[in-house]
Protein backbone atom coordinates (compact mmCIF):
# COMPACT_ATOMS: atom_id res chain seq x y z
CA UNK A 1 0.00 0.00 0.00
CA UNK A 2 1.54 3.31 -0.98
CA UNK A 3 -0.30 6.92 0.54
CA UNK A 4 2.43 8.97 0.19
CA UNK A 5 2.37 12.31 2.45
CA UNK A 6 5.44 14.45 2.05
CA UNK A 7 8.08 13.73 -0.81
CA UNK A 8 11.17 15.79 -1.86
CA UNK A 9 13.64 15.15 -3.94
CA UNK A 10 17.62 15.76 -2.83
CA UNK A 11 20.44 15.07 -4.76
CA UNK A 12 22.07 11.77 -4.27
CA UNK A 13 25.29 11.02 -2.84
CA UNK A 14 26.22 7.63 -4.85
CA UNK A 15 23.43 5.12 -6.23
CA UNK A 16 20.43 4.84 -4.25
CA UNK A 17 17.83 1.54 -5.47
CA UNK A 18 14.34 2.49 -5.66
CA UNK A 19 12.02 1.35 -2.62
CA UNK A 20 14.94 1.47 -0.60
CA UNK A 21 15.66 4.00 2.82
CA UNK A 22 17.86 6.72 2.62
CA UNK A 23 19.52 8.91 5.24
CA UNK A 24 21.85 11.52 5.30
CA UNK A 25 24.90 11.76 3.31
CA UNK A 26 28.12 12.01 6.39
CA UNK A 27 30.00 14.48 4.43
CA UNK A 28 27.70 16.55 2.78
CA UNK A 29 24.40 17.16 5.31
CA UNK A 30 22.58 18.63 1.71
CA UNK A 31 22.92 14.85 0.18
CA UNK A 32 21.04 11.68 0.89
CA UNK A 33 22.19 8.38 0.69
CA UNK A 34 20.97 4.90 0.60
CA UNK A 35 21.13 3.58 4.25
CA UNK A 36 23.13 0.91 5.31
CA UNK A 37 22.27 0.06 8.99
CA UNK A 38 20.12 1.37 11.75
CA UNK A 39 22.90 3.58 13.56
CA UNK A 40 21.81 7.01 12.31
CA UNK A 41 18.75 8.95 11.58
CA UNK A 42 16.38 7.68 8.99
CA UNK A 43 15.45 9.91 6.51
CA UNK A 44 12.82 8.45 4.21
CA UNK A 45 12.16 6.00 1.40
CA UNK A 46 13.20 6.03 -2.03
CA UNK A 47 10.32 5.70 -4.92
CA UNK A 48 9.52 3.38 -8.11
CA UNK A 49 12.96 5.43 -9.71
CA UNK A 50 16.48 4.48 -8.79
CA UNK A 51 19.23 7.01 -8.57
CA UNK A 52 22.75 7.89 -9.96
CA UNK A 53 25.45 9.41 -7.81
CA UNK A 54 24.74 13.93 -8.40
CA UNK A 55 20.83 13.19 -9.94
CA UNK A 56 17.45 14.35 -7.58
CA UNK A 57 15.97 11.57 -5.87
CA UNK A 58 12.89 11.88 -4.82
CA UNK A 59 11.87 10.29 -1.04
CA UNK A 60 8.74 10.11 0.92
CA UNK A 61 8.94 11.46 4.33
CA UNK A 62 5.67 10.97 5.99
CA UNK A 63 2.62 8.63 5.81
CA UNK A 64 2.93 4.77 3.78
CA UNK A 65 5.53 3.90 1.38
CA UNK A 66 6.50 1.11 -0.93
CA UNK A 67 9.63 -0.93 0.35
CA UNK A 68 12.05 -3.35 0.08
CA UNK A 69 12.24 -6.06 2.55
CA UNK A 70 15.63 -7.68 3.56
CA UNK A 71 14.38 -10.26 5.86
CA UNK A 72 11.13 -11.86 6.90
CA UNK A 73 8.80 -9.21 8.13
CA UNK A 74 6.04 -9.39 10.48
CA UNK A 75 2.89 -6.72 10.35
CA UNK A 76 3.84 -4.19 12.85
CA UNK A 77 7.05 -4.92 13.34
CA UNK A 78 9.77 -1.71 13.89
CA UNK A 79 11.73 -1.57 10.49
CA UNK A 80 15.13 -0.26 10.16
CA UNK A 81 17.90 -0.43 7.62
CA UNK A 82 20.13 -3.27 6.22
CA UNK A 83 23.51 -3.06 4.27
CA UNK A 84 21.19 -3.20 1.09
CA UNK A 85 18.88 0.06 2.26
CA UNK A 86 16.21 -2.71 2.33
CA UNK A 87 14.03 -2.65 5.61
CA UNK A 88 14.46 -5.21 8.30
CA UNK A 89 13.30 -6.07 11.90
CA UNK A 90 14.84 -3.54 13.91
CA UNK A 91 16.67 -4.30 16.85
CA UNK A 92 17.29 -2.38 20.27
CA UNK A 93 18.88 0.69 20.13
CA UNK A 94 18.33 1.00 16.12
CA UNK A 95 16.61 3.67 14.61
CA UNK A 96 13.57 3.02 12.82
CA UNK A 97 12.29 4.60 9.64
CA UNK A 98 8.51 3.55 11.21
CA UNK A 99 6.12 0.29 11.26
CA UNK A 100 5.46 -2.70 9.23
CA UNK A 101 1.90 -2.18 7.40
CA UNK A 102 2.14 -5.74 5.86
CA UNK A 103 3.61 -8.84 6.32
CA UNK A 104 6.57 -9.89 3.45
CA UNK A 105 9.52 -12.14 2.99
CA UNK A 106 13.21 -11.04 1.84
CA UNK A 107 13.19 -9.77 -1.65
CA UNK A 108 9.24 -8.06 -1.82
CA UNK A 109 7.84 -4.92 -1.89
CA UNK A 110 5.84 -4.43 1.27
CA UNK A 111 4.59 -0.97 3.07
CA UNK A 112 5.81 0.81 5.87
CA UNK A 113 4.21 3.26 7.96
CA UNK A 114 7.03 5.95 8.34
CA UNK A 115 7.13 7.04 11.93
CA UNK A 116 11.31 7.73 12.08
CA UNK A 117 12.32 6.74 15.67
CA UNK A 118 14.39 4.21 18.09
CA UNK A 119 13.89 1.44 19.32
CA UNK A 120 14.11 1.59 23.27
Amino acid sequence: MNIPGLTIARRAEGAIASYSIVTRSATDESLITQAIDGSKLLLGITTIIDSDDGRPTDHIKSGLADVRYGGVVTVDAPLTADADGNAVVASSGDYIIGYAEVPGDEGEIGSVWIVPGVVA
